[in-house]
Formats: structure tokens, C-alpha cells, sequence
């Protein structure tokens, strides 16, 4: 140990912690967005071109380290979904959270206790009718964007309001509502599809929607299957399906009331 600390400062390990940091959270970007492989790949390149260039191989090493060169610029065009996505992580609220929670006193748990359960009597009861819902619910990533595609309503969240944006005549019904810091902030919104080829064939676009946005945002996203009358819920690229009132409750609880 102390021959390791004799070769490595604590600048060092800093320096190399940070790293393995940087390079956890792009691979579990990756792996939730359905582009590990080709990170993966790009990976397997450049251990490539450094084994090549300690063997001293010059014409391949040359040839590699030009392509090595335009990876920034290829990177950005395969990922730039993700590349957005961590740069608008990055600016959110999340790496001011703890911050704030050090000089404030607000309980983010007791606002969660209020609007999880409209939410889930809301998603019962349209369960029981067969009335489609989509409804996301922001996290630490701002859903500005996808609000502003639909007719922004800030109101109180009320389970029967809900139920009304949903019912099969309302205009609004066919897009997605969205809810940030206790409201429900806009109605009939469009979100990203996800083209993902494992999602079942058998679900339709609001599942694909979902887990559109869970991929785009670290939002969570519910749906009431129109078909089924099934509850489902995606976060972070995955879909979870066929909930019950009781499971959702307790999904809701688990992400809002402890973050």
C-alpha cells in the first residue's frame, strides 16, 4: 500500500476515479439508450490503437491514430441524442440538489405524498374503463421542450381532472400529460418514439413514447393500455408492464419519496 501510494498522489487517484466516473455514467447512457454496442466498439478501437501504438507498429499506428483523431466529430453524430441529454443533465437541477437541500428546508417527500395518490386513482380507474393515458412525470431533467408541444393547463393535480384529459372525446386525450413540481403542467404533448425493435409488437405507440422520453429524460412515464386497460410504467430506458394500483403506488413512492 504504501509503494502504491509512493507511485500514485493523491491527485492521481482523483484523476483516475473520476475517469472510471465519467466512463460508468456513458456506459449506462449507452446501455439505457440501445447503443451499448457501438460504445462498445469505439471502446474496442481505441485499446486497439493503444496495444498497437506500445508495440511500436508504425503504419498501423499511424493509419489508426488518424481515425482516432475525427472520433470526437463521428461520436457526436452517432450520439448526439445522448450527448444532449448528459449536457442538459449536467446544467439540471440534480447537480444543485444536494446543494440546495443543505441551505433549504423544503421536504420533497411530503409534496410527492400529495399528488402520487390522484395519480394512481386516476390510472385505476382508467384501467378499469379501457381509457388510454400517457402521463410523464419530471424528474431532475427539465420537460420544457416537450410542454410546449402541448396547451399548458398548471393546474392543481386532481385525479378527476386527469381522468377528463383522458376520456376518448376530450381533444387532448391522444398526447401526453405532463407533471413538474406538483402540477400538471401541459396536456396533449408529443414525445420522442422510441424505435427500439425488443419493445413486443403488440404495444402500441404510447408504450413506445414512453419509453421514448425515458430515454431522452430520466422522466417516468405511465401508460394505461386502451387495449388492455393494463398499467405500465418506463424509467431509464426500460419498460415495465402490467402493474397493479397497489405496485404502482408503491413505484411512485420508492423514486419520489426517497430522491
Amino acid at each position: 500500500m504504501v509503494l502504491l501510494l509512493s507511485l500514485f498522489g493523491i491527485k492521481d487517484i482523483i484523476d483516475i476515479l473520476l475517469l472510471a466516473a465519467l466512463l460508468f455514467g456513458a456506459y449506462r447512457a449507452m446501455k439505457e439508450s440501445g447503443s451499448l454496442d457501438i460504445f462498445l466498439g469505439v471502446l474496442a478501437f481505441i485499446f486497439a490503437w493503444v496495444v498497437v501504438s506500445m508495440l511500436d507498429m508504425k503504419l498501423m499506428s499511424t493509419v489508426m491514430g488518424t481515425f482516432i483523431s475525427i472520433v470526437p466529430i463521428i461520436l457526436v453524430i452517432l450520439f448526439q441524442d445522448e450527448v444532449k441529454r448528459f449536457l442538459t443533465e449536467l446544467g439540471s437541477r440534480r447537480g444543485l440538489r444536494m446543494f440546495s437541500r443543505i441551505f433549504s428546508k423544503r421536504d420533497d417527500s411530503k409534496d410527492a405524498k400529495r399528488w402520487i395518490m390522484p395519480v394512481v386513482y386516476a390510472c385505476m380507474n382508467m384501467a378499469k374503463s379501457k381509457t388510454g393515458a400517457l402521463i410523464v412525470i419530471q424528474q431532475s431533467m427539465s420537460l420544457t421542450d416537450y410542454e410546449r408541444t402541448g396547451d399548458i393547463i398548471n393546474a392543481d393535480i386532481n385525479s378527476r381532472l386527469i381522468e377528463n384529459i383522458f376520456f376518448k372525446n376530450s381533444p387532448l386525450h391522444d398526447g401526453a400529460l405532463i407533471i413538474a413540481d406538483g402540477k400538471l403542467v401541459s396536456a396533449g404533448c408529443i414525445l420522442p418514439v422510441s424505435h427500439d425493435t425488443n419493445i413486443p409488437r403488440y404495444l402500441g405507440l404510447r408504450h413506445r413514447s414512453a419509453k421514448g422520453i425515458s430515454q431522452a429524460t430520466d422522466a417516468v412515464a405511465i401508460v394505461v393500455s386502451e387495449e388492455t386497460g393494463n398499467i405500465s410504467y418506463a424509467r431509464r430506458g426500460e419498460l415495465h408492464l402490467n402493474l397493479s394500483s397497489t405496485d404502482l403506488e408503491h413505484v411512485l413512492s420508492e423514486i419520489f419519496e426517497t430522491t
